[in-house]
């Protein structure tokens, strides 16, 4: 099932949006400063890709103060806008029945957009 829904999610804008991430992510790692931001694009696109069957966890190590301060830069340069934009894509696909199971991974997407130092993807 997770194979159907992946390339339905790709036809219907998931390479795109994976697209987008890996060019920011690439950006990105340009500057110093800005590979660790780079890789966290890079986990964004890989989720965004092939989001059916993957799981995103916090890690146990990830309660220190360099993840949450890292967070705290992500949201306030960014990742509040990401996340907006996946749950806004995900009340757009609840409204019909068939959209429910895209809208749960544009949910999955933001909640991984928000915060996404200190969590990994499983799948």
């Amino acid at each position: 099932m997770s194979l159907i829904g992946n390339i339905i999610w790709i036809i219907f804008g998931g390479l795109i949006i994976s697209i987008e991430y890996f060019i920011s992510g690439f950006l990105l790692c340009l500057t110093i400063i800005g590979i660790p931001f780079g890789v966290q694009c890079f986990k964004l696109a890989i989720l965004a890709l092939l989001p059916f069957g993957q799981e995103v966890v916090q890690k146990p190590e990830a309660s220190g103060f360099l993840s949450t301060f890292m967070n705290i830069l992500w949201v306030l340069l960014g990742g509040i806008w990401i996340a907006a934009t996946h749950l806004i894509f995900a009340l757009l696909f609840a409204v019909t029945i068939i959209g429910i199971p895209f809208a749960k991974q544009h949910l999955k997407l933001a909640s991984l957009a928000i915060t996404p130092f200190g969590h990994k993807v499983i799948g």
